[in-house]
């Protein structure tokens, strides 16, 4: 794969030019969700496009930076990408009135062009700018698991334009977090049977390295300024004090939240069984001792029991 992202020395690991700068982003905030899966991002997503200023994605994940670091992808990003764009394609009525009418099948075109245009990011976000945005966000809860070369790519290569890169991460209770994720897996296939199958979870690479709070916030340390990363917690993040807090960070003004609504709720409710809950516990043991220290009393009350 050609990159054009620039690397410590100038351009990247395959020689190529820099990205184009957009002057539609020039002093906007670009906040970047990097996680975690099932902690509440497809509310964000929708909390966050209610806010005046704020431009997110239409494709709320836009799988850019997992794409270029896939070792540890759930599925083929890029695939994903043409198969977006295949959907809108196929669908009747005019295709040209369709991509001038619907901003979802846009951004699907944007993110193929992606494919073999690293500059193609930056022209997606600059897209969703206008007159009085402040804020264009990229929610994909899969960048959490690039590592630090990944995260390090993402600062170098945000760095060609004149943008404020603001990083999010969200973290719920590890055992909780954990089944919602597989109990979704199910969802999504029958196959994925989470109550007799959750032990080869333990056992699978990528499923492991969401659950990895020690080693993403340890790369995330690592390579932003403090300042540049806010972590927060499911279990307080629907807080009008927390939703304060993250409104201040990307630049955006506050508004209250619709808390009644849920979004991409997980439709399988399974009640986790004991045996997989002791083996949970177990497993992730390092995870509730590292953000117990890492965090110390902003970690939520539950998270202790």
């Amino acid at each position: 794969m050609t990159s054009d992202a620039p690397s410590a020395d100038g351009p990247g690991p395959e020689t190529g030019p820099l990205p184009r700068r957009m002057p539609e982003l020039d002093d906007k905030t670009l906040l970047i969700c990097v996680g975690a899966a099932k902690c509440a991002t497809s509310w964000l997503f929708h909390y966050l496009g209610t806010l005046p200023g704020v431009a997110p994605s239409p494709l709320k994940e836009v799988h850019f930076f997992d794409a270029k670091f896939p070792a540890l992808a759930l599925g083929d990003m890029e695939a994903l990408a043409l198969s977006r764009l295949a959907y809108h394609l196929d669908q009747p009525g005019d295709k040209a009135a369709n991509l001038r009418a619907r901003p979802t099948f846009r951004a699907s075109l944007d993110r193929a062009q992606m494919l073999y245009d690293d500059s193609a990011y930056f022209d997606h976000l600059a897209r969703l700018c206008g007159p009085d945005t402040r804020t264009v966000c990229d929610l994909t809860p899969s960048y959490s698991v690039i590592g630090a070369e990944g995260f390090a790519w993402m600062k170098r290569f945000c760095a060609t334009q004149n943008a404020r890169l603001r990083l999010l991460f969200v973290m719920r209770d590890p055992v909780e977090r954990l089944w919602s994720q597989l109990r979704h897996l199910q969802q999504l296939s029958a196959s994925n049977d989470a109550a007799t199958k959750w032990p080869r979870a333990l056992a699978n690479p990528a499923i492991a390295a969401r659950a990895d709070y020690r080693a993403i916030v340890t790369a995330l340390d690592a390579t932003f300024p403090a300042g540049d990363i806010l972590y927060l917690f499911y279990e307080t993040l629907f807080r009008e004090e927390t939703l304060r807090r993250l409104c201040a960070f990307a630049d955006a003004p506050y508004r209250p939240a619709a808390l009644s609504e849920r979004r991409n709720e997980t439709t399988v409710t399974l009640p986790l069984p004991d045996a997989a809950r002791e083996a949970f516990r177990a497993h992730l043991g390092p995870q509730y001792a590292f953000c117990r220290e890492r965090f110390g009393a902003e970690l939520p009350p539950a998270w202790q029991a």
